[in-house]
């Protein structure tokens, strides 16, 4: 006798346009993979406690009896905001110049990068860099913390002073910090693994990066000293220059980039984009070293005429230099020529006369030049010159206050050896270069020894990376209907 077993019948699900609004969303949330079972619901249904709990701990700002808002009060804020917005909207002229002078096969995974890198530099400043980088001290002049997160109260002298919303002022931080994080993108392009990458962006805004920045923005040490960095030469671009440079070793040239010591063109696939990322970097400079003056005064247009002559400097000298050496100007050149004469000019624009601005604007546009060749002379491997422009140029910028810089507003007294204000302030701003090297050069090498130790290396592998890290990354191409694996 043969026994049929028969299946029991399947309970059929029901469909979302079947069943009420309130059962609506439990349905969908079942119906994507990974909430199905109820544990997972049980997960999910924790996190409006946990937001709640951390709205609760965060929400310190209170109610209280502000005076009338006055004008400057008003002014000093909205420009702030202004210049905020200007520094976030650098983050398109980083990815452009980024993607446009890589290769094809990898713009999503720079796209992505540099789009992703600003949210996670913005979340953890917000949690605890801020805090450290501005907050009470532990360590007279070396260390600083406030608790986590940041208090948004508005106080009534802080309107009767005219002074910075405390919202306002962590916006414009923050966008700082994601620029030093986006800097170290363009030098481990086209090889280094998305999510250790994204790692080290963490560390790097949340404690390496506020920890220096401190020195100086906070009355640390540095500060203490007359170290001037007026809006970040060496606070922002060498930091995330530095640590660039170090991810950039540790992973090694690109496949093919050196062949018998010697090294090889791989050009940028759209140079177009390029060209437009520099321009939006440009304009969004005005936001970077203006907004640094803190305030709608007198002296933002100066500091914003210092900036846009150190960039047609830096053009000028570049493209000069980049004729002279290789025969015809290099649109390459041009590009990291003109920022490299804004980070040339962002520690000096407020202490450099218009002629000393456009100056150090010239040279660091001949830096650069030479900058690259040096690196490649060394098997380091930068596939945008971002070492060259944010590194060797920051340091430049920084010490070019030294060299012909003044107290311009202040009693207008000459700080640089050129112009008779003697050496002491050229050993400070050497000083502080040396130290933001060191420090950064130390802890980054500690962390990316240690994300490659927790995660198995950095790097991609090899197939992944012939094949572009754009499918291997992330599944998909920016230009889907062309072939992208050269």
């Amino acid at each position: 006798m043969t026994t049929i077993f028969q299946t029991p019948p399947r309970r059929s699900r029901p469909k979302l346009q079947d069943v009420s609004l309130a059962n609506g969303p439990l349905l969908l949330l079942k119906s994507i993979r990974g909430f199905s079972s109820n544990r997972s619901l049980l997960w999910l249904a924790t996190v409006p406690l946990a937001l709640f709990g951390l709205g609760i701990f965060n929400l310190s700002a209170h109610a209280s009896d502000l005076p009338e808002l006055n004008a400057a009060f008003l002014a000093n804020n909205l420009w702030l905001l202004i210049a905020t917005i200007l520094v976030i909207f650098m983050n398109a002229g980083f990815a452009m110049v980024e993607a446009g002078m890589c290769r094809s096969k990898n713009a999503v995974n720079i796209l992505a990068k540099n789009l992703f890198v600003f949210a996670l530099a913005v979340t953890s400043y917000w949690f605890i860099g801020y805090s450290i980088m501005y907050g009470g001290s532990l360590a007279e002049g070396w260390l600083y913390f406030g608790g986590l997160f940041f208090d948004p109260t508005v106080t009534a002298e802080t309107v009767a002073d005219a002074g910075l919303v405390p919202t306002v002022d962590f916006l414009f931080q923050s966008a700082f910090a994601g620029t030093a994080a986006t800097i170290v993108s363009g030098l481990v392009a086209e090889r280094v693994k998305f999510g250790e990458f994204v790692v080290f962006a963490l560390i790097l805004t949340a404690f390496i990066y506020p920890i220096s920045g401190s020195w100086q923005w906070n009355g640390g040490w540095l500060a203490e000293l007359g170290f001037i960095d007026f809006a970040g030469s060496s606070i922002v671009h060498s930091v995330g220059a530095w640590a660039g440079l170090v991810g950039a070793m540790l992973l090694g040239p690109r496949i093919g980039k050196f062949i018998e010591g010697k090294p090889q063109a791989m050009p940028g696939h759209n140079m177009a984009i390029a060209t437009l990322g520099a321009l939006i970097l440009w304009i969004g400079w005005y936001g970077f070293n203006p907004g640094s003056q803190l305030a709608m005064d007198q002296w933002v247009p100066y500091v914003a005429v210092t900036t846009t002559l150190a960039a047609a400097g830096g053009a000028i000298g570049a493209t000069v230099i980049s004729t002279i050496t290789s025969g015809k100007p290099d649109l390459t050149m041009i590009i990291n020529g003109i920022l490299a004469g804004l980070v040339s000019i962002t520690a000096g624009c407020a202490n450099l006369t218009m002629l000393g601005s456009w100056l150090a604007g010239l040279v660091g546009g001949v830096i650069v030049v030479f900058s690259v060749a040096a690196l490649d002379a060394a098997e380091i491997d930068d596939p945008v010159g971002a070492f060259s422009v944010h590194g060797v140029c920051g340091v430049w910028g920084t010490l070019v206050v030294g060299i012909w810089g003044f107290d311009i507003q202040g009693d207008g007294s000459a700080l640089g050896f050129l112009v008779g204000g003697g050496f002491n302030q050229f050993f400070v701003q050497a000083l502080g270069c040396a130290a933001y090297a060191i420090w950064t050069l130390i802890t980054c090498w500690i962390t990316w020894s240690v994300i490659g130790g927790l995660f198995g290396g950095i790097r991609v592998s090899e197939d992944e990376e012939v094949l572009g890290l754009d499918i291997g990354e992330h599944g998909m191409e920016a230009y889907p209907d062309f072939v992208t694996s050269k």
